[in-house]
């Protein structure tokens, strides 16, 4: 931790106070580099007065400093005539300098800090050796005073800095950001050019009266987050299931036969769809690796999540407790959530009906504008339904499908309004159905960057109802979950066959939930440009990223929250 207080003080608040971790190749090959030493049990060094007239090597020593309040894990330690020199691998390659090879300054830190703690436990230590595995050299590094002094200010200021509860600001334009594991989760260039965004619209949402520090934000923001998650959701859509596990694979097993077996390393999330039982061994597991499982009725009820302690971050919360009982910030949030998503609404109808009513498309201008305006949160509802009475109105407009007379016997996708629990129509059944999964990818994103989905701002708390999810979820509606309804229709994912009706209630069959699946994750792996940024993502990926930029508005990083609207 001190090795990445040195390198990037934000990338050691999120380590170490906020518990976030994401392997890229270099980490993957630095563990690698260090398979010799984690691979090997505990090494042991005798005492300081054994150790006159030594010569050995012991490998993964663990040391602390009582009086530094730091632990180490040692690479190797070479002892010859009494003096102990750590050794440390690191993956990457020594710095070149005009005086020769040194070791980074990240490096240096971390070593001096394995020197001072031999020191305190009574061992004769004057220098140490870093290792870099990419040109196999070695450079060594004197523990003089100047190291000594540094290190200690280095440790103090760590231990301050965790103990703020204020995240560091992030490194601007820094050649370093492109080769971290966390810059999907730092987001360091999009934060920088928001917090110096000037003030835009109706409705500015600025917690601060203050004067922007004085950095030069980037330009542009540079493309460092990848476009999408090369894991993938599973679904499990079969009755009676039962999920184990071997090693790192799950099993799923219908009674004695093995259906399929599914690397946990490939997949986000495990979503079990009614009547499907799953192993303590898998559960524990897949908590390990933070994979997320949730959990839906057969008919595709969202009801709730299991996932393992992968956030530690309290001080989101607290703020996010602080803020939601705040009236006047919980309607200036609500304001733009709702704007946002009749935009995304009015766009959708633009671009998918076949003849969209300039009258509708005039109204729905109208209702952004008084959204933006709304006295209160009860106004604002009132203006929400009835843009989405408006919205709905001519939905059945963007369905484009040629029915036969079989189909018109049986179901058609004829929809005069949005109905639910339970939904009576094709369509409905389909609506239902995505919102319910575009909650649950919601809730993964609210907990995995550290909020509470369950204390919203727009969407007031109520039981078992994830209202910050919901508030997320509003502008997304029309271009995520709509959007793949209207995907499955008109491409024939989902047929009149799709369905099955019991009384006045219509359901998806097992296929048509399995043919729906496919029509929504297609979605959620189409490319989409940010308006603000400027380069293409995911809309899996852009749910996170909406998460962290709200993160970041609530703890004061950046002066206003940008719903994310299509152009």
């Amino acid at each position: 931790m001190i090795h990445e207080f040195v390198y990037c003080p934000r990338v050691f608040y999120y380590e170490w106070v906020e518990g976030l971790f994401r392997e890229s190749v270099d980490t993957i090959e630095g563990k690698f580099d260090h398979r010799r030493v984690d691979d090997k049990r505990e090494g042991a060094l005798p005492p300081p007065e054994a150790l006159e007239g030594e010569q050995l090597k012991t490998r993964s020593v663990t040391l602390a400093s009582d009086r530094l309040g730091v632990i180490a894990r040692i690479d190797l330690l070479e002892v010859s005539d009494g003096a102990v020199t750590p050794v440390d691998y690191k993956h990457g390659a020594p710095r070149e300098t005009a005086s020769g090879l040194e070791a980074w300054p990240a490096d240096r830190a971390q070593l001096g800090l394995q020197g001072l703690i031999l020191r305190d436990n009574g061992y004769r230590c004057e220098e140490g050796v870093i290792f870099y595995a990419r040109t196999r050299q070695r450079v060594r590094v004197r523990f003089d005073e100047a190291l000594v002094a540094e290190v200690e200010e280095t440790i103090r200021q760590a231990r301050a800095t965790a103990a703020s509860g204020q995240i560091p600001p992030p490194l601007i334009d820094s050649p370093k950001c492109p080769g971290c594991s966390l810059v999907g989760i730092c987001l360091p260039d999009e934060t920088a050019m928001l917090a110096f965004q000037p003030a835009a619209g109706p409705v500015q949402l600025s917690l601060f009266d203050r004067e922007p520090a004085e950095r030069k934000p980037p330009a542009t923001v540079r493309p460092l987050v990848t476009p999408r998650d090369e894991l993938r959701p599973l679904y499990l859509n079969r009755q009676g299931l039962r999920v184990g596990k071997t090693g790192a694979v799950l099993q799923m097993r219908d009674k004695d036969t093995l259906v399929e077996e599914v690397r946990i390393g490939e997949i986000c999330q495990v979503n079990l769809m009614g009547n499907i039982q799953l192993s303590t061994q898998a559960i524990q597991t897949l908590c390990e690796a933070g994979v997320p499982i949730c959990y839906f009725s057969q008919g595709g009820w969202f009801y709730g999540i299991t996932t393992g302690l992968n956030s530690k971050n309290v001080f989101l919360r607290r703020v996010q407790f602080r803020l939601a009982e705040q009236e006047w910030f919980a309607l200036k949030l609500a304001r733009r959530l709702v704007a946002g998503k009749i935009r995304n609404q009015r766009t959708l109808l633009q671009r998918n009906h076949l003849e969209p009513p300039a009258r509708v498309l005039d109204e729905l201008k109208q209702m952004i504008a008084r959204a933006e305006q709304a006295a209160d949160l009860e106004e604002l509802l009132g203006i929400e339904g009835n843009a989405a009475r408006l919205y709905f109105g001519e939905f059945a407009g963007m369905i484009k499908t040629e029915d036969n007379e079989e189909t018109a016997a049986r179901f058609r996708f004829d929809f005069n309004g949005r109905n639910r629990r339970p939904p009576r129509d094709p369509v409905n059944a389909l609506l239902s159905l995505a919102y319910s999964l575009l909650t649950k990818d919601l809730v993964i994103a609210c907990q995995a960057v550290g909020f509470d989905p369950f204390i919203g701002f727009y969407h007031q708390p109520r039981f078992g109802r994830p209202a910050l999810a919901l508030d997320l979820m509003e502008p997304l509606r029309p271009l995520i979950a709509d959007s793949a309804v209207l995907s499955a229709i008109n491409m024939r994912m989902v047929t009149e066959k799709s369905f099955i009706q019991a009384g006045p209630a219509v359901a998806l069959t097992p296929e048509g939930r399995k043919a729906f699946f496919r029509a929504y994750e297609l979605r959620m792996d189409t490319l989409v440009t940010h308006p603000l940024f400027d380069y293409r993502v995911s809309y899996r990926r852009l749910l996170e990223i909406q998460a962290r930029l709200l993160a970041r508005f609530l703890e004061g990083e950046i002066d206003e929250y940008f719903v994310f609207v299509t152009r």
